[in-house]
């Protein structure tokens, strides 16, 4: 059985949603779904990343879903806390950055924070950031599922989600991958080619 901890990325500034999203309120802490009034685009995260865990075509059973990390700023630490107390049924700890320093350095203090946690086994870390939008939440929770089968017992393995893009698009980041999926539906990367110009993403 997977010991899977759920990893929250929350630093972000959210700077592009101004006025909106201010650096005392950013983005991940708003509610700006129409479906899910009552919950902000962080808490949706937190909700479906633990979704995981749920039984779905006999994958769910075969998780151990370990305590939430999220990780985090001092400045929005309560903002963190409050929206996590509306969360009951979640455990979660909160790992401070004391300045942002973007993904890597964020996910290597999640990283040693889980290998404590974990208690000597070598967690999954299934890692989401705090300000995304998933339309089919069930084909997601089924990606995450198929991922932790992909990677489970698989040593310095790395499984990534990306989507077909519908047009070139120089504000994200592209997955190139090769052959042809296999039993997990998982296909081998050969690079990754971070907000390329328009002709190499064309």
């Amino acid at each position: 059985m997977a010991l899977v901890i759920p990893v929250i990325l929350c630093g972000g500034s959210g700077t592009r949603l101004w006025p909106l999203s201010r650096s005392g309120f950013p983005k991940q802490f708003l509610v700006l779904s129409g479906d899910d009034s009552s919950r902000s685009l962080f808490q949706q995260a937190v909700e479906r990343i633990n979704s995981i865990g749920v039984d779905k075509k006999g994958v769910g059973d075969k998780i151990t879903l370990g305590e939430t990390l999220v990780v985090t700023n001092e400045d929005h630490r309560f903002l963190v806390l409050d929206q996590l107390r509306e969360l009951q049924s979640i455990k979660a700890t909160l790992i401070l950055e004391p300045v942002g320093r973007n993904t890597a350095p964020a996910l290597s203090m999640a990283a040693l924070c889980a290998q404590q946690l974990a208690n000597g086994i070598d967690p999954i870390l299934v890692i989401s950031p705090a300000d995304q939008t998933i339309q089919n939440e069930a084909k997601f929770t089924q990606a995450l599922q198929d991922s932790i089968q992909s990677v489970e017992g698989v040593k310095n393995s790395i499984d990534i989600l990306g989507i077909t893009p519908i047009a070139p698009e120089t504000g994200y980041g592209y997955i190139q991958k090769t052959g042809s999926k296999d039993q997990n539906n998982a296909y081998i990367v050969e690079r990754f080619v971070e907000k390329p110009n328009v002709k190499t993403a064309q």
